[in-house]
Formats: C-alpha cells, structure tokens, sequence
C-alpha cells in the first residue's frame, strides 16, 4: 500500500481557487535523492505566473493544457528524512535548504531533491521560514545584480519594486557590493526600504522615478511596471536596465540595445541557469546572511491548506518582502 502526504495540487491552469489540497504519493529518494520533511516552502510571484500558465509560450517548459508539475512551490527547508544508497553529503536529521526550479513540488509535506541539486546545509541560526525564501528574490536579485550587472563600489543603483521579495533582497545585496543605492516604493514602505540600507527613496505615489535629474548606472526593474524606453533617460551612457519580468517588448529592446546602443536593456531567467551555479550563489548568500549583511523580510505567513489564500494575496500587488507558506511549525 502506497504512503500518501498532503500537498497542494494545481487541477489545471487558471485561478487561485484551481489550487487544492489533496491526499497524493508519498515520494521515495532514488539512489542519488535525499528525501526532505518539509517545514516551510515558499510562495511567491513567479509561482503566480505558473498558475495561470501565463505568458502562453512559457507553458512550453510548464505544460500545454496543465501543469506537468501538479504541486507547486520551489522554495523548500527542512529536515532529510532519507538518502539514497549513492547520497554522501546528506544524511537524515540534517537541516537543509534549497530550491527545485523548473521541479516545482515544495508546497507539500515531503520532496524528494538530487544530491548535486539546488540543496546546501542550512545555518543553524537561520529559521525554516527564512530558508524557504532564499532561491527566490535573493538568488535571484544576487544574479542579477553581481553576474550580470557585475556591480562596482561607488555605481549608482536605482530598484523599483524596492520592498518586494526581489527588491528588499536587492537594496541590501547592492549596498553588500558598495553602491549607492535608489529604492522605489509605495509611501507605506519607504520606512521599511530606507530601514534595509537604501540611500534614497521615492516614493512612486509622488515622483514618477523615470523622470527624476539624477543618472543610474543600473535601473534594476524588479516588478517589470517599467520599460527600457521609459528608463533610458535616467541611465548613465553605459548604463544598464534589468528586469526579471519577461515581456515581449523587452526582447525586442535587448535586440536594439545590443548593436545599437551603449545603454542597454538586458532579462535572465535566474531558474534556468544550472544548478551548479544556483547551488554556488546560494553558497555565496550563505556568507553574507552569517556576516549579519542580509535579512529576510517576511509579510505573511500560511498554512499548507492555504495556499490559494497566499497566492491570491501575492495577486493582489501589496506584498511586502516575501509569502511562506508554513507545513510543519518550527518547535
């Protein structure tokens, strides 16, 4: 007879209310997994977007008619319950952290990861709820910000989206790498943003940030509400406009950008990237979180049997930082 756990299951593509809890197959670790107990796992804006299968194209990678990958989530921490024969670093009842990508999965009670995936032993000072956030907006504004805008001391940053999970993540990574650091944000979260290490703040209810006198050598778009064509005027003459948000006019403005001009509008899929190079800037954030240099701002917290609750939440546009989704409470 099969071992069953609960998880949250995608029944197809569509609202939040297609996301359901349901009785499914326990999984069991091959000979290069660890199986992890899962405490927390997370739920964020990209999780979002995999529920609705929008853009349509992405459905390529994620499944035409329905998610190929039914239980959401990629962000996970926990404890391993079971190695596989051939698994060397992990043994069960060590604490452990990480991110599936494109396996999807962690918003269930168990999860089964490869040896050499996106998984590293988790410090012994850092919550589960914590844990669970990490492969999202702090990977992902660390890739941003250290490999492809390659950061120098003194450069000018400006962030938009500055107290969400990519941007709170980015204000302290950017101040980490020494520069001078712009948060755009609404007026209820200047605080927070200026709390977090920014230099500056604008509150985007009062000054539209494309039109300010000042010059950035990168405009770190983390919401994609803006545009290269809005921003270029704000970049310096080698400067840089990132967003992780996939439009298709931004590829159109990566192409120009690339022959015909020395500002240039760049997009990354941090989740498509090997684990390899996850498992390394993760290893990396590690570092800076233990120096005391990198916080997670957490806003709300749910059960496993709310997910639908969360992600119409994130939905709605004023999350704060990041959204854990709890399935077993830390002691």
């Amino acid at each position: 007879m099969k071992e069953m756990m609960k998880a949250i299951v995608a029944t197809g593509y569509g609202a939040p209310d297609v996301l359901k809890i349901r009785q499914v197959a326990k999984p069991h670790p091959k000979e290069n997994e660890v199986l992890v107990k899962v405490n927390a796992s997370s739920a964020t804006t990209a999780d979002g977007m995999m529920r609705t299968g929008k853009p349509y194209f992405a459905r390529l990678m994620t499944g035409l008619r329905k998610p190929k990958h039914p239980v959401p989530g990629t962000g996970f921490a926990g404890i391993v319950e079971a190695a596989g024969k051939n698994v060397k670093t992990f043994k069960p009842g060590d604490r452990v952290f990480g991110e599936t990508t494109l396996g999807f999965s962690t918003n269930a009670e168990y999860v089964t990861i490869p040896e050499n995936g996106v998984i590293l032993p988790m410090p012994d000072s850092m919550p589960y709820a914590e844990g669970a956030t990490f492969g999202d907006g702090h990977v992902t504004s660390f890739n941003f910000l250290k490999e492809i805008a390659k950061i120098k001391p003194g450069q000018k940053v400006l962030i938009n989206g500055a107290s969400g999970s990519l941007g709170t993540a980015a204000v302290q990574l950017a101040k980490y790498f020494g520069a001078e650091v712009t948060g755009v944000s609404s007026t209820r979260n200047v605080g927070l943003v200026k709390s977090l290490g920014a230099d500056h703040v604008i509150d985007y209810t009062k000054k539209d940030f494309t039109k300010v006198k000042e010059t950035y050598d990168v405009v770190y778009d983390t919401i994609g509400k803006s545009s290269y064509s809005k921003s270029k005027n704000i970049l310096t003459e080698d400067g840089l406009y990132l967003s992780p948000v996939l439009r298709f006019s931004l590829l159109l403005q990566m192409m120009r950008t690339s022959v015909f001009s020395r500002k240039k509008a760049k997009f990354a899929a941090t989740g498509l990237r090997s684990d390899k190079e996850l498992k390394n800037m993760l290893a990396e954030l590690i570092e800076i979180f233990k120096e005391g240099r990198l916080k997670t701002v957490i806003d709300r917290q749910y059960p496993l049997e709310k997910v639908a609750e969360a992600h119409t939440y994130i939905a709605s546009g004023h999350k704060k930082g990041n959204v854990v989704i709890i399935v077993e409470p830390e002691n």
